[in-house]
């Protein structure tokens, strides 16, 4: 068969493009010697035509398919007469590698003279394929490929002309780039990273792609999802990159980001709700060491009556009427909506396999559950410094934030008050089924312009310590435990334990004091669960007892933008979740049942322990029999249902449905409290890269 084909037939002719001077000269072969003008440059493309012809090698694949198509190469021959590939314009990869091959053995000549001095002189060289053997060609025939030389009337190439591209490989699978944070994504892979045996760490999060590739093919997994198509628009919409590009020890991808939501609630002031976020994302890899990603959302919106109404509650100083949860600030927009711009970002330095630093404006989380004591993702973006070392069984993240207090009684000439927060969380992996994890963090203010603490810096004391000797109790020191047993490959348990200002003497007394500010949660997933794939169980219950997360300075209580850095109902709660994920192909079905207490005030003359924005020394009711629920008891029961079709594995673009129920029940209403039992459907289409809590 291969006798019956033309392996290679190259077609190449030479066109100078602008008629040279009489002081240029074209390079020189050896076989070219004594040759001047036109019978030089005729020599050139001869020796040019024949050695490729010779040495290029089309692999078995391409043979087997007969393939047919043609190769554009850009290359130079500079002023010491060796061959440079500059340029190489091919659909398949392998014809790419063999240019490369064949001119990198292309001999030395030499060199292109101008006014008698070597010089450069670049070419292209159109190659087809299968061709006949250039000797083989009749004289009479017109050549069909064409080498041209740069340096004449017709457009100039110039080194931006040089810029080689590749086929875009999808290398975001294999780098330090972090994956967004969606516990419905994360759910995908969380079998994988949790298997007995596994020397990984799941708590610190959002994740890496290089750490989850270790156990789980996310480039195998995205390829069974692509859909056959061939336009460039089916591509685009269903399976790919608005914009992806690849070079030599670079890529980047470009996409726009949208979150289109409409819906109605039963609310009794604003029954119909929307979502309009357009934004841009770009993300990269320069070598294989640094890594970045931004995101810009614009968006207005207005919600359920229940989650305005919060919003509002926490708005900031200044006379901007809202905060809306882990967004940030929000503007007036038309009647009863927001308008509320946000934006994140996030650099990443891979000096080795053991450390990464990033750089970021955003979020963090740590834990295993849904909910995070030590510090949650949902809140308003912050910047913030990270450094996660691995070695060993341990993975050390240390984290450095700059948060802002935006209270009336802090803000000064319309500026918000500065606070900072340094945190180490420790991963040990104790054997193949158990994990055992410790935070510490301490939160300080701007106060006698101390600004950030350097004594903070070093990451591997212990906070507590430094903050007695750096200050008068100015500061807020936290400390927690964490741990994980791996049952067995279905089932995990998961657990936190966060002490606040603990007074193990109050403990031992048994008199449930106001000093025993703690918090703990307990869990449980289980995986593929009645054996049915990618079927996720999970349980989890949080116990936050009254003044956890407050402070007696109030700005330097834990939290930021008047939200809890913990749990987002901030202390004084206790709640039980129950989920249920499911996953087939592209299609996605979510189940969640919220049912709490919250321990709320009856006004503002009481504090039990709810709001962690009031210094817990002031109107404190009593000091002992202090339990979770106090004050004006409320019950909560939340459900929420999603289900929906993946569009784009890409940008995770997902058109869903959802229905929340919400049920809001005071054993006293008050002016700021109400009984309320809310209905809220939506229909959408959301680019599902960040969670957005709506279970308040």
């Amino acid at each position: 068969m291969l006798k019956k084909i033309t392996l290679f037939l190259l077609l190449i002719s030479i066109t100078i493009a602008a008629a040279q001077k009489s002081s240029e000269q074209m390079p020189v072969f050896p076989n070219c010697q004594n040759l001047q003008g036109k019978l030089l440059e005729s020599c050139f493309n001869n020796e040019v035509q024949t050695f490729v012809y010779n040495n290029f090698q089309v692999s078995n694949k391409l043979k087997q398919n007969n393939y047919k198509g043609s190769i554009i190469v850009l290359f130079e021959v500079d002023d010491k007469g060796i061959f440079k590939m500059q340029y190489v314009d091919a659909n398949d990869e392998d014809l790419v590698n063999e240019c490369k091959r064949v001119f990198e053995k292309m001999p030395k000549v030499s060199p292109p003279t101008f006014n008698g001095k070597p010089t450069y002189s670049k070419f292209t060289i159109k190659i087809a394929i299968p061709l006949q053997n250039p000797s083989e060609s009749k004289s009479e025939e017109k050549p069909q490929s064409t080498l041209f030389a740069l340096k004449d009337k017709n457009k100039e190439l110039t080194e931006f002309d040089s810029i080689a591209y590749q086929k875009f490989k999808n290398s975001q699978f294999q780098s330090h780039l972090s994956i967004p944070f969606s516990h419905s994504y994360y759910a995908q892979f969380d079998p994988a990273m949790n298997q007995v045996g596994s020397n990984n760490h799941t708590a610190s999060k959002p994740y890496t792609y290089s750490e989850v590739s270790k156990y789980y093919n996310l480039e195998s997994e995205n390829e069974k999802l692509m859909k056959n198509k061939t336009s460039w628009w089916g591509k685009k919409i269903w399976n790919e990159n608005m914009v992806a590009l690849q070079g030599d020890g670079y890529w980047f991808t470009l996409n726009p980001i949208v979150d289109l939501q409409m819906g109605k609630s039963t609310s009794s002031i604003s029954k119909s709700s929307y979502i309009n976020t357009r934004g841009v994302q770009v993300r990269g890899e320069i070598g294989s060491q640094l890594n970045f990603t931004s995101t810009i959302y614009e968006s207005q919106g207005k919600f359920a009556d229940y989650y305005n109404n919060y919003a509002v509650s926490i708005q900031p100083s200044g006379g901007n009427p809202a905060i809306i949860p882990g967004m940030g600030i929000a503007k007036s927009f038309k009647t009863n909506a927001f308008d509320f711009p946000m934006a994140e970002a996030n650099l990443t330095y891979t000096p080795n396999k053991f450390i990464d630093l990033q750089l970021g404006y955003g979020r963090n989380f740590i834990g295993d559950g849904y909910r995070s004591l030590f510090l949650t993702d949902g809140v308003t973006p912050y910047p913030y410094f990270k450094i996660n070392t691995t070695f060993w069984k341990i993975k050390y993240t240390n984290t450095y934030m700059w948060l802002k207090d935006v209270r009336d009684a802090v803000t000064v000439d319309g500026t918000y008050a500065s606070k900072y927060v340094a945190n180490h969380y420790l991963s040990w992996n104790v054997t193949k089924r158990f994990n055992l994890g410790m935070f510490e963090s301490v939160v300080w203010a701007n106060q006698n312009n101390r600004g950030f603490d350097m004594s903070f810096v070093n990451p591997i004391i212990f906070y507590r310590a430094v903050e007695i000797s750096s200050s008068s109790k100015s500061g807020n020191a936290l400390l927690g435990f964490t741990s994980k047993y791996k049952w067995n490959n279905q089932v995990n348990f998961y657990g936190q334990f966060l002490i606040d200002e603990f007074s193990l003497t109050e403990v031992k007394s048994g008199n449930n004091s106001w000093k025993n500010k703690f918090a703990y949660q307990i869990g449980a997933k289980y995986f593929n669960a009645f054996h049915i794939d990618n079927l996720l169980l999970q349980v989890e219950y949080n116990h936050i007892r009254p003044y956890v997360y407050s402070h007696s300075d109030v700005i330097t209580n834990y939290g930021t933008y008047n939200q809890s850095l913990g749990h987002q109902w901030g202390g004084n709660a206790k709640e039980l979740i129950a989920i249920a994920r499911y996953h087939k192909g592209r299609y996605f079905a979510d189940a969640k049942i919220t049912m709490g207490v919250r321990g709320l005030d009856f006004d503002a003359t009481t504090n039990y322990g709810g709001n962690i924005y009031l210094n817990y020394n002031d109107n404190r009711p009593f000091d002992n029999d202090v339990v979770v629920g106090q004050g004006n008891k409320t019950t909560i029961l939340i459900t929420d249902l999603q289900a929906g079709y993946l569009i784009n594995p890409a940008t995770n673009l997902k058109l869903f449905g959802s229905l929340i129920y919400r049920n809001f029940k005071p054993t006293l209403e008050t002016d700021t409290i109400k009984k309320e039992s809310t209905t809220w459907f939506s229909i959408g289409l959301r680019c599902d890269i960040f969670n957005w809590y709506f279970d308040y």
